[in-house]
């Protein structure tokens, strides 16, 4: 029926594997409505949760979406290994090519803007205003609708395990892949729309945390007294602010070559495809310091605790903080080497390759210097920062060999070229989040997790990684190219069974995360902490109390230095008593709404149901005049209540 596009009955036939996934999806989906059904928690879900713009539980939403996703992307993982590992010689392995296609597609999608993103918003959102000395981020109903629109973009990946088709185009879907004469089902189109709806999140996040950190910052805390993970918060938020959108514009023109048949990117019609590509890394590689800068960020943080000593070289970090995020946008040719583009360029952007290694080098030795001569303590968070050290600076260190153009051109389209980008982000932008994950979760939660299971869960990540991608070096120096679901040369097979067994291990590793914190809640009483200092920290958001409350701060603080709560602790400050009544923004249901109805959008526009368009996208500018013009119903804490809560909490 013209009504429902070009949505039929074909859309729902998949092979066995999808059918599994589809079946537990909607079990595990059942299940949940069903728990929350018997306790009779929906009213508590939507109240204190889903229509909540309170940064702290925006982070943790954050945290669990990119949580679920993490085990989305494992399992493609999995599954592409354990191909890998078996179909060799006459052995076509359980998996056809269009599915592969579709499974690797997916999991480069998820895993870097569902996951690395996610993660680093979450903790972002937790931990920024808390070490700025604020109460909330700039715009607090942008964070709460940021946050679903990324809910609602990854929703299509899901989705296309029931409905449809994903691509198959890889996580970069060139045209003319891309196009409609080669790529004329849906798949491209959940593609773009996963990236375009949850791209605007991040962008609305980009400026809302941008604005905070520039105007809210407390009293005293000029630009050279930020904590060092502020620092990294702006320059991605910079970063962020410029390079979206470029990726927005660039999804719009081949959303207008697919649905209209603009040819922009059509060679044989005057289009150039050249240009996608280019504005694709033109954002692609400033996205790869989105992701890092944050990790550098949170070991910063780290360090100096477990050290017990301040950060050494503290202007110098920031400079390079600064250093990276300029170079960033001049580098982005070398992810086409071989394309043609010329001996000059070629050289240019090698050269600029090898110059953005030198300001992260001087990180990593800050990072070493800070550690030297100090009393160093190696818990959980400081294994996760030693495992980076390993990981990240081997994986640099390939990098810089692929700044080569003679050397890239080799090994560009080879399973080295995907060893490296997996040791920078897993061993950086993962290893960070899991450091930060333990090393803030008291201040979050106020208990701290499991130091033996986080153990645990350390050491198969880090030797899981180990066993599962250097055999790719290997593989990727003997001519295994990337994207392969079957191969017949006998030389490789024992690697690649090495490398689906480092993803079994990797795996187990997750699964010790999710013990660990089953086990730290179960244990909880034995390891809260109310203080609000369980490791010792140095910057203001140990301040407070832990939980701290939805306020954050009683009174607004002031600061004098750089290591701001440590020298509040030296120097025995007392918190003030002197309390007025604090301007807090209620809840409010429009971002859900509006998040809710671009999913909608978009899955309309992917099936050409084109009234549905107009619904949804009249719903959605409803709902945001309806903010607009709605009456103000943000509330006062008296000061009463404030006494109470912070007597209690004493």
């Amino acid at each position: 029926m013209d009504w429902m596009g070009r949505l039929d009955d074909a859309a729902l036939k998949h092979d066995w594997i999808e059918y599994m996934a589809g079946v537990s999806m909607f079990l595990g989906l059942l299940a949940i409505v069903a728990l929350l059904t018997y306790h009779k928690k929906w009213g508590w879900l939507w109240k204190d949760w889903f229509t909540s713009v309170d940064h702290k539980k925006i982070g943790v939403m954050y945290i669990v979406a990119s949580a679920i996703m993490l085990a989305k992307g494992l399992v493609d993982a999995l599954m592409m290994r354990a191909q890998q590992a078996v179909a060799f010689g006459d052995s076509s392995g359980y998996l056809g090519a269009e599915h592969f296609q579709q499974i690797f597609t997916a999991h480069g999608v998820t895993m870097i803007l569902f996951v690395g993103m996610g993660l680093m918003f979450g903790i972002i959102n937790i931990v920024l205003p808390l070490q700025l000395g604020a109460r909330d981020v700039a715009f607090p109903f942008l964070n709460n609708l940021s946050f679903w629109l990324f809910s609602s973009g990854s929703l299509y990946i899901l989705v296309s395990l029931v409905i449809g088709v994903y691509a198959g185009t890889g996580w970069s879907s060139y045209p003319p892949l891309a196009g409609l004469k080669y790529s004329p089902g849906v798949g491209v189109d959940y593609w773009a729309w996963t990236i375009q709806i949850a791209g605007v999140g991040t962008l609305l996040s980009g400026v809302n945390f941008l604005v905070t950190i520039l105007k809210m910052r407390c009293k005293g805390m000029t630009m050279m007294k930020m904590p060092i993970f502020v620092w990294s918060v702006l320059a991605m938020m910079i970063l962020v602010v410029f390079a979206f959108p470029i990726l927005t514009a660039n999804l719009g023109m081949l959303t207008f070559d697919r649905l209209l048949e603009t040819n922009i990117f059509t060679s044989g019609k005057g289009g150039n495809p050249m240009m996608f590509i280019n504005l694709f890394w033109a954002w692609g590689h400033p996205e790869v310091y989105i992701l890092i800068l944050p990790a550098f960020g949170i070991f910063s943080e780290i360090v100096p605790v477990f050290s017990h000593k301040k950060l050494f070289g503290y202007a110098t970090m920031v400079w390079a903080i600064v250093a990276i995020t300029f170079l960033s946008f001049v580098v982005w040719l070398h992810h086409f080497f071989t394309m043609g583009a010329g001996a000059n360029v070629n050289s240019f952007f090698g050269i600029m390759t090898m110059v953005i290694a030198v300001p992260t080098g001087v990180k990593v030795f800050n990072w070493i210097f800070t550690m030297y001569r100090g009393k160093v303590t190696f818990s959980t968070p400081m294994m996760w920062f030693l495992g980076f050290i390993v990981i990240f600076v081997s994986g640099g260190m390939t990098g810089v060999l692929l700044s080569i153009p003679g050397f890239n051109f080799q090994v560009h389209n080879s399973l080295f070229l995907i060893a490296h980008f997996h040791s920078v982000i897993i061993g950086g932008v993962v290893f960070a989040f899991f450091a930060g994950y333990t090393y803030w979760f008291p201040k979050v939660f106020g208990f701290k997790l499991s130091e033996r299971f986080g153990r645990y869960a350390f050491w198969c990540w880090f030797i899981g990684f180990m066993v599962a991608f250097l055999p790719l070096y290997a593989l990727g120096l003997m001519g295994a190219t990337r994207r392969l679901n079957w191969y017949n040369v006998a030389e490789w097979r024992p690697l690649f069974v090495v490398a689906a067994v480092g993803a079994v291990i990797i795996a187990t590793g997750v699964f010790f995360t999710a013990l660990q914190l089953i086990v730290s809640i179960k244990q909880k009483d034995s390891t809260r902490d109310t203080t609000g200092d369980p490791w010792g920290g140095r910057t203001l958001e140990w301040s407070t109390t832990s939980p701290p409350p939805f306020y954050n701060f009683a009174v607004e603080p002031e600061v004098s230095d750089r290591d701001t709560f440590w020298e509040m602790k030296k120097l025995k400050v007392k918190k003030s008593t002197s309390y007025e009544e604090i301007h807090m923004p209620s809840n409010t249901p429009s971002g859900f709404f509006i998040g809710a109805l671009s999913f909608v959008f978009g899955f309309a526009a992917v099936w050409h149901m084109f009234w549905l368009v107009a619904v949804s996208g009249v719903g959605m500018v409803a709902f945001m005049i309806m903010r607009l013009y709605a009456k103000k119903v943000d509330y006062y804490v008296p000061v009463d209540q404030i006494k109470q809560i912070e007597g209690a909490k004493a």
